[in-house]
């Protein structure tokens, strides 16, 4: 499951002969709150139903992405008569037996289940809010993870053998960066010597990742290493842990991630005790 806001399908707008396909607002009154128990006003009757301010005011957060107050008299006006739109086509389909239709009846029922779901993910979010503490300890964890970071050179051919021939050739004295440049099939690097810098272990093919992770500061391959690119001669010069981002500039990334960790730890927790039975 995301735990973004999911798409409210608001049905088809007959006036601009599409579909609106919108999130949700977030603004809206929230269940339990006197503005969510007291009855909303009709703003709207179409054939006896009635398109009350709530379902106006969600209605326009979600077309236009702004708190309902913002929206202009003409865009209320005009949402307005989308939704009378809307409601009619809905009425034409009830008449004509959609809603018994079980396709349509899964996608309701789906819909449904998606705006419950994220009324309860906004809930816990706001009653279990992650603590400085918290963020402090994601954080780090965070940065504990970050890959290693490489400075390395690397001689690529073709074969096997003229992999073998130029380790033969370096356990000699041969130079390196020499041999790099006479004998590597990777332009990129070739003309510095072989030389590719700094780079994260993940960056790269992962038999060549995997060749770095098992070597010392500047010792050679003592085997070539074969990768979808041809055979490697790799020599590693050194190592350093990453520089990681001030945790200022990424306080608020890391605040979603835990929430999202927190809330994946109650949805677990859920299904400890749920009766879930899968048909095979």
């Amino acid at each position: 499951m995301r735990y973004l806001k999911p798409a409210l399908l608001l049905g088809a707008v007959l006036a601009l002969g599409t579909t609106a396909c919108t999130k949700p607002s977030g603004d809206a009154a929230k269940p339990g709150s006197a503005a969510a128990n007291k009855p909303s006003p009709t703003v709207v009757t179409v054939n006896g139903t009635k398109v009350d301010q709530q379902m106006v005011d969600t209605f326009i957060q979600a077309v236009t992405g702004k708190p309902p107050a913002q929206a202009t008299k003409e865009q209320r006006d005009a949402l307005v008569d989308q939704l009378v739109n809307m409601t009619l086509a809905a009425q034409a389909a009830e008449k004509d037996g959609l809603g018994k239709d079980a396709e349509i009846k899964s996608k309701i029922e789906l819909i449904r289940m998606q705006v419950l779901a994220e009324a309860e993910s906004e809930k816990y979010a706001k009653t279990h809010p992650v603590s400085d503490s918290e963020l402090k300890a994601e954080y780090d964890a965070q940065v504990a993870k970050m890959p290693v970071e490489y400075k390395a050179r690397h001689i690529l051919v073709e074969t096997k053998d003229a992999a073998d021939s130029i380790i033969k050739d370096l356990q000699a004295g041969g130079d390196f960066a020499k041999l790099a440049k006479a004998q590597s099939k990777d332009p990129g690097s070739a003309a510095n010597g072989g030389d590719l810098g700094w780079f994260s272990g993940q960056s790269m093919v992962k038999p060549f990742s995997a060749a770095l992770a098992t070597m010392q500061k500047g010792e050679i391959t003592k085997a070539p290493v074969q990768t979808q690119y041809g055979w490697h001669v790799i020599q590693l010069e050194d190592t350093r842990s990453p520089s990681p981002p001030a945790f200022d500039e990424v306080k608020e990334q890391v605040r979603t991630f835990a929430q999202r960790k927190k809330l994946q730890a109650y949805l677990d927790e859920l299904r400890k005790t749920a009766q879930v039975q899968k048909k095979s």
